[in-house]
């Protein structure tokens, strides 16, 4: 049961406080069908009634060119969410 605390899955079902989510997700990433699988939280965040912006991003990996394309969207989209 120690796990729960740390699946992204559980804390989106669970979640008290239902601020937006924002994730960018490489399509050509390596871990993207077996370990990542963004459809999963996908799918709980919408039977949880969780807004979700799932960004599938076509030709990005898990790099830091991939964080650093987008790195200025999440910080937008957090700063807007603390006013």
């Amino acid at each position: 049961a120690s796990w729960a605390a740390y699946d992204p899955l559980e804390l989106v079902r669970t979640a008290k406080e239902r601020l937006p989510v924002l994730i960018d997700q490489g399509l050509a990433d390596q871990f993207l069908k077996e370990q990542l699988r963004p459809e999963l939280f996908q799918e709980a965040a919408q039977n949880a009634g969780q807004e979700l912006i799932l960004n599938l991003r076509p030709d990005y990996d898990h790099s830091y060119y991939f964080i650093a394309s987008f790195i200025a969207d999440h910080l937008r989209h957090f700063v807007s969410k603390l006013g």
